[in-house]
């Protein structure tokens, strides 16, 4: 699956980019139409710890799945959106069976 990593902002290391690829990557067995995945990475500007926003995007044939979490790192934030997609695209994939 093709993944574009966007830091809105700020740059993203290395380390991040590959550990987007490998989470999203593992998205594919639960629904393999899966055409590409837009992953934002935000910092928002407060006081309060959990400040890293992720946004992830699926494009799917004829649809587009969004979720977005909030954390304390990045990779926790980016954890809950892959485990929101996987429910998403299991619920798809029992829809398109029927």
């Amino acid at each position: 699956m093709k993944v574009n990593v966007n830091a809105v902002n700020f740059a993203a290391d290395r380390k991040l980019v590959d550990f987007v690829q490998l989470r999203m990557d593992k998205l594919d067995k639960y629904y393999d139409k899966i055409v590409s995945s837009d992953v934002f990475f935000k910092v928002e500007n407060t006081s309060d710890k959990e400040n890293k926003i992720v946004e992830v995007k699926i494009h799917v044939p004829g649809d587009e799945l969004l979720v977005k979490k909030k954390c304390k790192t990045f990779e926790a934030a980016l954890e809950l959106a892959a485990e929101s997609l996987e429910r998403q695209l299991l619920k798809r994939k029992e829809k398109v069976r029927i």
